[in-house]
C-alpha cells in the first residue's frame, strides 16, 4: 500500500509536489522553510504555473478549512504571503484571484483569529503593485465585512478591539488599491461609502480614547487612533468629483447619532477634513456645510448653532485658499443673510428659545466677519454693497418705525464686521456712491445705537491708521503732538474724493448730531468721525472747510430751540474740542492761540460749554441755567477766523463760501428740478444750507422746503430719461436739416455757406495769435485797462461742416 502511494506521489506534476512539501507533518512546527525557498524559486522561474499553485493552495485550505485543520490553515497563508511578495508576474492576476478567494473564505469563518489572519494577508496584499491592472476584480464583499467587523459586538473587549482593528486596517488596504486606480472598481460610489465613512466615524468616537496617550506605541493599535489615520487618508484622496460622496456620509452620521450638540466631535471631524482636504477643493466643504445648513432651517436653534460653530471654524482653516474662487461668494453670503432673516422673524415668546436664536444670529454674524477676512478687499466692498442691499426701503417717515428693528440691527452688526476686516487704501474705491449715500442713509434711524453702529463702521472704513482709539472721548487736547497721530500726506485722489462728496459728510454730521434722542455715546461717535475725517483727508483747504462745518454746528445749536439744555451744551462742547483739534492740524500760532483764548474764556465764565462739563453725567439740567445767555465772547467768530487765516497766508475764502448742496436722499428734497437747488447765506450760519426750489436767491435760516412730490430715485432717473430724449431730437432733428441742405441746396450755396464759417474760425484764430505774439503789459498798464474796460469773453463757434 505504502508502495502504491509513493509511485502515485511520483506521478504528480512538480509544482503540485513542491507544494505538498512545503506542509509539515506537526502543523504546529509551521512552514518548511528550505522547500517553500524550491516553491518560490520555481514559480519565479516558471510563472505560468503560478495559476495552478494558487488553484491547488485554494483546494487545499479549502478542505483544511471543512476538517477544522487551525495549523495547516496558518500555513497555507503564510505560503501565500511569500508567493504574493516575490512573485511579479503578468500571470500574478490569475494567482490574485485565488488569493482573494482563500481570504473570502477566513473571513466568512467566526474565527476571530482566522479573521485577523486573512485581514493581515489582505492588507499585505493591498501594499503590492501589481504591473497591470484587473478589470473585473470586484472589493464588494470586503467593504462589507470589514465594515462590519468594525462595528464588532463581541462581548471580550480585547477580542473586540482586535476585531475592530483589523476591519479598519482592511478599509484601509482597499482604499489604498482602488482609490487611485481608475481602472479599479469605483470605491467612490455611494454604496461604498455608506459603510465604509460611517464604519470610521464609529470607532473615532470612543470617548476612552480621549486619555490616551498618542505617543506610545500601544496607542496606535487602538481602533480609535486607527480609524483618524484612515479618514484622513480617504479624505486626501479624494478629489473634485467624489469629496462630496465622503462629506455627505459624514453629514448624515452627525444627524442620525444627534453628534451636532455638543459640536465638539464634529468640530474634530471638519478640522481633520479641512486639514486633509486637497487646498483647491476646501471650498467644497464649505458649500456642503451650507447645503445641510439650509436642510435644517427648521432644525432646532442649538443644532443651527453648531453647525455654524463647525463651519466658522472650517473657515479659519480654510485660511482663504480656495474660498473666493470656488462657490459664488454672494451666494455664500446670500444664504447666511437669508437664514438671519429667518431667525429673525422665527423667535418665539419662549425666553429659552429666544435666547438660542440670538446665539445662532450671533455665530452668523460672526462666520460672515470670519469668512470676509480672507477674501480679497474688492470682494469686501461687494459684500458690504450686497448687505446694504439686504436693508428695507427706506422711507423718511417711517425710519425705525415700519421695518424689523432685530433685523437692521443684526444687517448692521454684520456690516460693521466685514467692514472692519477690509483695509482702507483710497477712499474713492472704499465709498462707491451708491455705497456712501446708502450707509449715511442709515444714520439717520430713530434708534440710538443703530447710529452708533454707522458711525463705526465709518471709522473702521475711514481710519487707515489706527487713529480710532485717539478720539473714543470728546476732550479739549492742548497738544496734539502727545497723541503721536499716525497720519499722512493727503494724496491727490482723496482731496478730489472729499471735494466731491463733503457735501454728504457735512449733511450727515448736522442732521445727526440735532437728533434728540441723541446720547453721550452718539455724540462721542460723531465727534470720532469728525476728527477721522480732518485727519484722514485734511488739506489745507478741507481743514477750512472743517473750521466751517464747526461754526455751522455752533450756530444751528443756538438757533434750534426745541432742543434740550443738556444736548445744547454737549454739541457747544463737541464743537470746542474738535475746532481746537483742527486748528492745531492747520498749524498756524495765532489761529490756535485765538482758540485757547475762546477755550479759557468758557473755562472761566460758562464752563458748561467745555466737554469736561458737557460731557460729565453726574451734572444736573439746573447747571445748564445759563445756555440760552452765552455770551459772544464764549463763541468762535467766523470774521476772527477768517482773518487768522487771511493773515497766516491761506485762503480764507471757503469760511464764506456756500456749500454746494447736492441731493441727499434723507434731506427729503421734494418736487423740484436739480438746476433750482441754489445755497446762499452766512458759512457760519447753519442756514447757509438752504435748499431753495423757487429761485437762487435764499434766506440765511437753516430750512428745508417741501413740497408734494418727494425726490426719489425713480423721480430721477424720469428727469434724466426726458432729459436725453430731447437731446436726442434736437439732434436728430439738426441732422435731418443738415441732411437735406446737402440733398436739395446748389452746390454754390454750400460752398458759399462753408466759407463764410471757415472765415469766422480763421478770423477767431489770427486774433488769439496775435495777442499771444504781442509783448506782455506792464503790470501799470494791465491795471487801467481792467479799471476803464470789463474783461472781454469770446465766442469761439467751431463750423459743423469742412469742405474742401
Amino acid at each position: 500500500m505504502a508502495a502504491c502511494c509513493g509511485c502515485c506521489s511520483a506521478l504528480k506534476p512538480r509544482w503540485k509536489r513542491l507544494v505538498d512539501n512545503i506542509f509539515p507533518v506537526n502543523p504546529e512546527d509551521g512552514l518548511v522553510k528550505n522547500e517553500m525557498d524550491k516553491l518560490t524559486f520555481y514559480a519565479i522561474s516558471s510563472p505560468e504555473k503560478l495559476d495552478r499553485i494558487g488553484t491547488y493552495l485554494e483546494k487545499k485550505l479549502a478542505s483544511d478549512i471543512h476538517r477544522r485543520r487551525i495549523g495547516l490553515i496558518f500555513v497555507a497563508m503564510d505560503a501565500l504571503d511569500q508567493l504574493l511578495v516575490s512573485c511579479h508576474s503578468h500571470s500574478l492576476n490569475l494567482f490574485v484571484e485565488s488569493f482573494l478567494k482563500m481570504v473570502q473564505k477566513l473571513l466568512e469563518l467566526d474565527e476571530p483569529d482566522l479573521q485577523i489572519l486573512a485581514t493581515q494577508s489582505f492588507v499585505k496584499f493591498t501594499n503590492i503593485e501589481e504591473d497591470t491592472p484587473s478589470y473585473h476584480r470586484r472589493y464588494d464583499f470586503f467593504v462589507s465585512k470589514f465594515s462590519s467587523m468594525c462595528h464588532s459586538g463581541t462581548p471580550n473587549e480585547e477580542t473586540r478591539t482586535r476585531i475592530q482593528s483589523a476591519g479598519l486596517r482592511g478599509l484601509q488596504g482597499v482604499v489604498r488599491k482602488t482609490a487611485s486606480d481608475d481602472l479599479q472598481v469605483n470605491i467612490w460610489e455611494d454604496v461604498h461609502m455608506d459603510k465604509i465613512v460611517p464604519s470610521l466615524l464609529y470607532n473615532m468616537h470612543n470617548k476612552s480614547f480621549m486619555c490616551l496617550d498618542m505617543d506610545s506605541p500601544k496607542d496606535e493599535e487602538h481602533p480609535a487612533y486607527i480609524a483618524e489615520q484612515v479618514f484622513r487618508d480617504l479624505v486626501c484622496r479624494g478629489s473634485y468629483g467624489n469629496i462630496r460622496t465622503v462629506l455627505r456620509p459624514v453629514l448624515i452620521h452627525m444627524d442620525n447619532h444627534k453628534l451636532w450638540v455638543p459640536n465638539d466631535f464634529a468640530n474634530k471631524c471638519f478640522n481633520i477634513i479641512m486639514y486633509s482636504v486637497q487646498q483647491q477643493y476646501a471650498y467644497l466643504v464649505i458649500q456642503m456645510l451650507m447645503s445641510h445648513l439650509d436642510k435644517c432651517v427648521n432644525s432646532d436653534p442649538a443644532i443651527k448653532t453648531s453647525i455654524i460653530d463647525v463651519l466658522f471654524h472650517s473657515v479659519l482653516i480654510a485660511a482663504g485658499g480656495s474660498l473666493g474662487s470656488g462657490p459664488s461668494v454672494l451666494d455664500v453670503f446670500n444664504t447666511l443673510l437669508r437664514h438671519l432673516r429667518i431667525s429673525v422673524d422665527n423667535k418665539s415668546q419662549d425666553e429659552k428659545s429666544r435666547e438660542m436664536e440670538k446665539k445662532f444670529e450671533e455665530a452668523i454674524i460672526i462666520v460672515i466677519g470670519e469668512f470676509a477676512n480672507h477674501l480679497p478687499d474688492y470682494q469686501k466692498i461687494e459684500i458690504m454693497m450686497f448687505v446694504m442691499g439686504k436693508f428695507p426701503q427706506l422711507d423718511q417717515e417711517e425710519i425705525g418705525i415700519s421695518i424689523d428693528i432685530q433685523l437692521q440691527t443684526m444687517l448692521l452688526k454684520t456690516l460693521q464686521k466685514v467692514a472692519a476686516t477690509y483695509k482702507t487704501i483710497y477712499m474713492s474705491n472704499t465709498f462707491h456712491p451708491e455705497f456712501l449715500t446708502g450707509l449715511l442713509q442709515l444714520s439717520q434711524l430713530d434708534d440710538p445705537s443703530m447710529r452708533i453702529t454707522v458711525q463705526e463702521i465709518l471709522h473702521s472704513l475711514i481710519d487707515r491708521h489706527n487713529n480710532t482709539s485717539k478720539f473714543k472721548t470728546i476732550v479739549i487736547q492742548k497738544d496734539l503732538g502727545k497723541l503721536a497721530l499716525n497720519d499722512a500726506k493727503v494724496s491727490g485722489q482723496d482731496s478730489l474724493f472729499m471735494k466731491k462728496n463733503n457735501v454728504q459728510f457735512y449733511t450727515h454730521i448736522m442732521d445727526n448730531i440735532q437728533m434728540e434722542s441723541n446720547k453721550v455715546d452718539n455724540y462721542e461717535a460723531l465727534y470720532c468721525t469728525m476728527c477721522l475725517l480732518a485727519v484722514e483727508l485734511g488739506s489745507e483747504e478741507i481743514l477750512t472747510e472743517m473750521l466751517r462745518l464747526g461754526l455751522d454746528i455752533q450756530q444751528g445749536v443756538l438757533s434750534h430751540m426745541n432742543l434740550p439744555l443738556t444736548h445744547k451744551c454737549a454739541i457747544h462742547g463737541l464743537v470746542a474740542a474738535f475746532i481746537n483739534l483742527v486748528a492745531q492740524l492747520v498749524g498756524q500760532t495765532p489761529l490756535c492761540q485765538y482758540v485757547k483764548e475762546v477755550i479759557e474764556v468758557r473755562r472761566d465764565e460758562a464752563p458748561y460749554l467745555l466737554p469736561d462739563f458737557a460731557f460729565n453725567r453726574s451734572n444736573r439740567p439746573s447747571s445748564y441755567s445759563q445756555i440760552d445767555n452765552i455770551q459772544p465772547k464764549c463763541l468762535f467768530d467766523q470774521a476772527t477766523l477768517q482773518q487768522f487765516l487771511v493773515d497766516c497766508g491761506q485762503d480764507a475764502s471757503r469760511l464764506t463760501t456756500p456749500i454746494a448742496v447736492k441731493p441727499f436722499s434723507t434731506l427729503g428734497v421734494r418736487n423740484g428740478d436739480l438746476n433750482d437747488i441754489a445755497v446762499s447765506g452766512s458759512a457760519s450760519d447753519v442756514g447757509s444750507i438752504n435748499l431753495d426750489l423757487d429761485s437762487a436767491e435764499g434766506s440765511p435760516i437753516f430750512s428745508r422746503r417741501w413740497t408734494d412730490e418727494e425726490i426719489t430715485v425713480e423721480y430721477l432717473k424720469k428727469m434724466l430719461a426726458e432729459d436725453n430724449t430731447e437731446k436726442k431730437e434736437e439732434e436728430a432733428k439738426k441732422r435731418q436739416e443738415i441732411y437735406q441742405t446737402y440733398r436739395t441746396a446748389p452746390f454754390e450755396e454750400i460752398v458759399a455757406r462753408s466759407e463764410q464759417k471757415s472765415c469766422k474760425f480763421h478770423n477767431k484764430l489770427t486774433e488769439i495769435l496775435d495777442m499771444v505774439s504781442r509783448p506782455p503789459d506792464s503790470p501799470e498798464r494791465m491795471r487801467k485797462s481792467l479799471q476803464m474796460s470789463p474783461k472781454a469773453v469770446f465766442d469761439v463757434s467751431f463750423p459743423d461742416l469742412f469742405v474742401y
